[in-house]
């Protein structure tokens, strides 16, 4: 009886589980999906996900690992090895980190000693929250400092940082973030970094898939060493990956993440690892990202045209991050809005915001799900306008006629692009 049990689908051995996973299924079919961290990922890798590779536990790497039974394991990583080194052009790639933070842990563990000072993005800026927040073991462990934006233009202050990374000489320069919508100048970093005696370190989580896809520069040849996540733009499981193309620290770094900052691997994750990446290395993950940018491009341009201020007057990535202030909204308050017309968002802090989530006046939306169910350009602006239309009733404080029709518009979307 008890194997006959364990042998059971999840509806018949836990209806309340199963009965959330048909929700979460029903919901991401009926809601438009606009979180900028978020994607579909492909049937295969679903299956991958599933898999009962899962059950396998290994320690070490390919041919060197600590427990028996791993020759079919060894056979995935290495294709997720090979993958992301074809795919982003570098010399050694480590694919275990569990997730994206994690895989800056182990760059903190390979690179400083606890103490040592750290230069990133600001959180307010668009940074992210491992690169030094004080609430994270990043920010706890190390001497994290900051650079910013402009205040007029609200792209990062070059000269600003260049004089900050003088004055501080940090042993680490960090590029990347999670809410800055423009690229990066690498380059420019990278020659900072330099003349100051600092390892320059990209976080590309955001725009690993437009990179993949030649739609923005590529960190390298400027970086020392680069992490980012193999979900959102890059379309695959939850996980994150270190490339770099310094052979003196390779080994140091596969120490660095084991066992430096995580044992087991995660031996389906890395399947599915390898198999989003295999995807990326396709043709037609070109044409993706380019419509990535081009949906993000029309939708913060409809947005713009009906009177709502896009930070930095636009974007070059995924993203296109929204000032309600002159609204009289905050970030929550759209965010709730949308959701009612099953439109997905999250509230988020934009350059010079109050400290207090709660205050923040930012809205971030990203088009990697949308793109991926089909979505176009025009679609972006119908989108756009509809977004507009439930900020303006919603400032006007008469939400539920604009709710009601604007779940009409979201609903025939959902129809015209299923997920799968």
């Amino acid at each position: 009886m008890a194997n006959q049990h364990f042998a059971a689908p999840v509806a018949q051995s836990d209806p309340l589980i199963a009965a959330a996973l048909r929700d979460e299924r029903g919901r991401q079919q009926r809601q438009i999906e606009l979180i900028a961290s978020e994607n579909i990922v492909s049937r295969a890798v679903l299956d991958a996900l599933g898999h009962e590779m899962t059950n396998k536990t290994l320690e070490g790497y390919p041919g060197n690992r600590f427990h028996g039974g791993g020759r079919f394991v060894d056979v995935v990583e290495q294709a997720a090895i090979d993958r992301a080194k074809a795919l982003f052009g570098v010399e050694y790639a480590n694919v275990q980190p569990h997730s994206g933070s994690q895989a800056n842990l182990a760059v903190f563990y390979l690179l400083l000693k606890p103490g040592d000072r750290v230069l990133s993005l600001d959180l307010a800026a668009g940074g992210h929250l491992s690169h030094g927040l004080k609430a994270n073991l990043s920010g706890r462990w190390f001497d994290a400092h900051h650079y910013g934006v402009d205040p007029s233009r609200e792209v990062i202050d070059y000269e600003a940082l260049s004089e900050a990374a003088e004055r501080l000489k940090p042993k680490l320069l960090i590029a990347g973030g999670s809410a800055y919508p423009r690229a990066m100048d690498f380059e420019r970093m990278s020659q900072i970094a330099r003349r100051v005696g600092a390892w320059f370190h990209v976080d590309m989580a955001h725009i690993a898939g437009l990179v993949a896809g030649g739609t923005h520069p590529s960190p390298f040849p400027h970086a020392d060493i680069v992490t980012c996540t193999t979900t959102k733009t890059l379309r695959g499981p939850r996980g994150g990956l270190i490339l770099t193309n310094n052979e003196d620290w390779f080994r140091r770094l596969q120490s660095a993440v084991f066992p430096g900052v995580q044992g087991s691997i995660h031996t389906q994750v890395i399947a599915a690892k390898a198999i989003c990446l295999g995807e990326a290395l396709q043709p037609a993950f070109r044409d993706y990202a380019a419509a990535v940018c081009t949906n993000a491009r029309a939708l913060a341009e409809t947005l713009i045209d009906r009177g709502v201020r896009i930070v930095s007057g636009g974007t070059d990535t995924h993203l296109a991050l929204l000032d309600l202030s002159s609204k009289g909204l905050t970030g929550k308050q759209a965010e709730t809005v949308l959701e009612r017309a099953n439109i997905t968002s999250n509230k988020n802090a934009i350059p010079n915001d109050s400290p207090r989530p709660p205050e923040w006046v930012g809205l971030r939306l990203g088009t990697g799900a949308v793109t991926t169910r089909g979505m176009d350009a025009a679609d972006m602006r119908r989108l756009g306008s509809v977004i507009a239309d439930l900020i303006d009733a919603e400032a006007a404080g008469q939400s539920d006629a604009a709710v009601a029709e604007a779940a009409k518009t979201v609903s025939a979307l959902c129809e015209a692009y299923p997920i799968y």
